[in-house]
């Protein structure tokens, strides 16, 4: 099933992140927290003003980007667990 998000929401990929401390001790699954960074899956075509002029995203599929620890709904698609959120809850862009 394919998924184009609408407006300004997209459609992101959690990065797990690592399964050790930087001193080696390994994190039980019952002790980490859901990651806050992703790859962006898919992107709506943006907002529109008030006037109706269209307000581009700022961010492209591909991109990885960090968000806030509560953002997006998660949603099933194809059997992979991936969160739709608007483009405002994304604080920036990872290069």
């Amino acid at each position: 099933m394919a998924f184009k998000p609408l407006h300004d929401r997209v459609l992101v990929r959690r990065i797990e992140g690592d399964e050790k401390t930087k001193g080696g001790l390994i994190i039980p699954d019952s002790a980490k927290e859901k990651p806050a960074e992703g790859e962006i899956i898919s992107v709506g075509e943006g907002s529109r003003k008030d006037s109706g002029e269209l307000i581009a995203p700022s961010v492209k599929a591909g991109d990885r980007v960090l968000f806030g620890k509560w953002s997006g709904t998660e949603v099933t698609i194809n059997g992979e667990e991936l969160l739709i959120m608007k483009e405002g809850d994304i604080l920036g862009i990872v290069e």
